[in-house]
């Protein structure tokens, strides 16, 4: 993919999350069932206090789960969108948890910034819930699994979720054609989509905004997987009504 159009990828979905950031925090005040599971996991695979990265934090739900799943350490939540961070760092003067830090920070999440940020070896573990997928072009996407291993610590953790919207033909009733903002099959890659997302008040006019998401497939995550350094230590299918809607996994960085 040509820098130009991820560009202009990225900032499609930042103008999204700037525009609906408010009306899509207030659609995710639960954390999904998926994310549940990963929590439940943690406390056998990693129950010691630590330093968790959670890359894409969005309204600061999962740092409320965490806290209630009785995780101490330090926990830090970075976001492009000032929106989300803002209903992030309202959220955590709700947490109430004795040995846990809860921060939050803005960052785009290139691997420029995430480098240019962070010390290598810094983290016990990251967290990335539904946000690789908003990564444009496969080398881009790369890059940036390479600089989250390099931030872990050996044998720590990067734990994500990647959107499996193939499975409900609702959503895939809402994937638009790339003329609509000026681009074309040619200019994205394999499995690259534009979907839009709809939101309406009551008594108010129905809002539209649209997004680039990659849908991920279990090989290309294997693939970027081995060639960062990672082993994939757990796989598994949840969230929606038949527990398809995202895929999450477990990679541990290979000491």
């Amino acid at each position: 993919m040509k820098d130009e159009t991820a560009e202009r990828l990225i900032e499609l979905n930042r103008r999204f999350y700037a525009d609906f950031g408010a009306a899509f925090a207030a659609t995710r005040r639960r954390i999904q069932p998926g994310i549940a599971e990963v929590l439940r996991r943690l406390a056998t695979l990693s129950p010691e206090p630590g330093d968790w990265l959670d890359v894409g934090c969005g309204g600061g739900q999962v740092a409320a789960a965490w806290a209630a799943s009785g995780r101490r350490g330090n926990y830090l939540g970075i976001d492009f969108s000032l929106e989300l961070l803002s209903d992030a760092r309202t959220k955590a003067l709700e947490i109430n948890a004795g040995g846990l830090s809860v921060e939050y920070a803005q960052n785009d999440m290139s691997a420029d910034a995430l480098t240019a940020q962070f010390a290598p070896a810094q983290f016990d573990g990251v967290l990335a819930f539904a946000s690789l997928h908003h990564i444009p072009g496969q080398v881009r996407r790369a890059d940036l699994i390479q600089v989250l291993q390099r931030l872990l610590k050996p044998g720590s953790w990067l734990i994500h979720s990647e959107w499996q919207f193939q499975h409900s033909p609702r959503l895939m009733e809402r994937v638009q054609p790339w003329e609509r903002i000026g681009l074309s099959v040619a200019d994205v890659e394999a499995n690259d989509y534009l979907l839009d997302w709809r939101f309406a008040l009551p008594g108010q006019v129905q809002q539209v905004g649209l997004r680039y998401v990659h849908l991920f497939t279990r090989e290309e995550l294997a693939q970027l997987a081995d060639s960062a350094g990672f082993e994939i230590a757990f796989d598994f299918d949840s969230d929606g009504r038949e527990g398809n809607l995202a895929l999450y996994q477990g990679w541990r960085k290979i000491a």
